[in-house]
């Protein structure tokens, strides 16, 4: 198997596994009692926090840990309504199904949310966000990096605009995160979502970046854990594991970041030379690393997949929790891709486990299923 799908979820390394491992067994007290082997996981869940707040330039006093992104997103849209006493919110057309559904609900229980359109290549404007803000809007919310296209958003810009007009700003750096340098002071970010499985961490753990000095609601309620910001008791062996991997992933993450990004340009030239109608989407240069988003004009993406599997690779048609909908990629409709592009459209995903080898491969396999999808029609 080759394995180029890391974009939907990562492999748990070993390392990781280890340290998880005394919290599924032996050391399974609740982190929140207060006997020895109780006081153990508590301290296993705070070195973690240390470690997940390094990674981002954060203090650990400002990660709080969730089950998911998708939760640390929701956390924030919801309470910075409440927090604030607004109803607007500003996104983007292209943001994770995490933050649109939301947004979708919000809207039926009242709130306003103004969507801002991107450039062909997948790039919000600040000066777009700068537009779009009111004296209503309680908080901005824009990707750190696309999970499907891989473009890098101006962030920085974005925050120093909202900074400025007093506006909350959130980002969703759940692709970015462990993968790019970022440091929140820098971003102008009060918010921050990352989520442990996309950089060789468990799945469910999340974590949530909240800015020292604000006081965002809780989303649920219940017991005091996380210091009375998110109840419920603590996933020790996940938040253990979630704490490894961020140290890791900041372990030479500038080489990791140059040997990957070479192999995806050499994917994606050889992709663009020799196979005949196909396109890059996203941006050519400003995007994620690892990340390849191709179509092939007059191919099905859905059935390439299905010859891609037959030998051995792994790979997708966009985002992991909407492949099943039969419904073009919303993020390569917004960029304006025609519904034959989007629909002919394939993402691989590469990681700092990928091999020049499994590049090849995966590229000879996909020319030749291209062309026996192309003979067909």
């Amino acid at each position: 198997m080759i394995y180029l799908d890391n974009a939907a979820t990562t492999r748990l390394t070993e390392p990781v596994l280890e340290v998880m491992l005394p919290f599924l067994t032996s050391e399974y007290a609740n982190p929140s009692a207060a006997y020895g082997s109780a006081r153990r996981a508590g301290s296993a869940v705070e070195r973690a926090r240390e470690q997940c707040a390094a990674l981002i330039a954060a203090e650990p006093g400002e990660i709080v840990f969730t089950g998911s992104g998708t939760e640390s997103d929701n956390w924030v849209l919801r309470s910075a309504l409440l927090l604030t006493g607004k109803r607007r919110i500003v996104t983007t057309k292209i943001e994770h199904h995490a933050i649109l559904r939301c947004c979708e609900q919000l809207e039926r229980e009242g709130a306003a949310v103004t969507y801002l359109d991107p450039d062909p290549e997948g790039i919000v404007s600040p000066e777009s966000v700068r537009e779009a803000l009111t004296d209503d809007t309680a908080l901005v919310s824009v990707m750190t990096a696309n999970n499907e296209i891989g473009s890098i958003q101006p962030i920085r810009e974005i925050g120093g605009i909202c900074r400025e007009r007093g506006v909350l700003f959130h980002t969703d750096a759940v692709q970015a995160y462990g993968h790019i340098p970022l440091d929140v002071g820098e971003m102008n970010v009060d918010f921050l979502s990352a989520s442990a499985h996309k950089l060789h961490g468990p799945k469910g753990a999340g974590l949530l970046y909240i800015r020292k000095g604000i006081a965002l609601p809780p989303l649920l309620f219940g017991g005091a854990q996380e210091d009375g910001r998110r109840a419920g008791t603590s996933n020790t062996a996940g938040i253990a594991g979630f704490g490894k991997a961020a140290e890791m992933a900041g372990e030479g993450m500038a080489e990791k970041s140059v040997r990957i990004t070479a192999l995806r340009d050499i994917l994606v030239r050889r992709i663009l030379k020799e196979i005949p109608g196909s396109s890059l989407n996203g941006h050519p240069v400003k995007r994620l690393p690892g990340n390849v988003n191709v179509s092939f004009a007059g191919i099905s993406g859905s059935e390439l997949l299905t010859l891609l599997d037959g030998q051995g690779i792994c790979a997708s048609t966009g985002a992991a929790c909407s492949s099943s909908s039969g419904k073009p990629s919303h993020v390569l409709t917004a960029v304006g891709k025609s519904r034959t592009r989007a629909n002919g459209a394939i993402r691989l995903s590469l990681s700092d486990e990928t091999t020049r080898e499994e590049v090849d491969a995966a590229f000879r396999a996909l020319k030749e299923s291209v062309s026996a999808l192309s003979m067909l029609n």
